[in-house]
């Protein structure tokens, strides 16, 4: 579970994990991101949220527990998704830059 956790803002590669990872996957980009929405009946939706209710705000109340829960860290938003989140809340939030970390490494070249 934990690396289903870990992985589960890193796109592509869970698929290639143990299955029960990549069902977290799966179950998360459906749920949040709504990917492969269309590919369930409505009626199969329908009974899913009414056994998991996800509230009248959820797409709002999702991103800001997701700001709650990295607005003290957001070294740890370098390279995933949470940098967006940053982004949209935090005016004053400046993006970690991967070419810009290699390229001001102490290495000499």
């Amino acid at each position: 579970m934990w690396t289903a956790i870990a992985l589960h803002t890193t796109p592509d590669i869970p698929q290639h994990r143990k299955l029960e990872i990549a069902l977290v996957i799966a179950r998360v980009e459906m749920d949040v991101l709504g990917i492969a929405y269309q590919q369930f009946p409505a009626a199969q939706r329908n009974a899913v949220v009414a056994a998991r209710p996800r509230g009248g705000q959820f797409k709002q109340d999702i991103l800001q527990a997701f700001y709650d829960g990295i607005k003290g860290k957001p070294e740890s938003t370098f390279g995933n998704v949470k940098a967006d989140v940053l982004a949209m809340k935090d005016a004053d939030f400046v993006r970690g830059n991967f070419c810009e970390a290699i390229l001001n490494s102490d290495w000499a070249s």
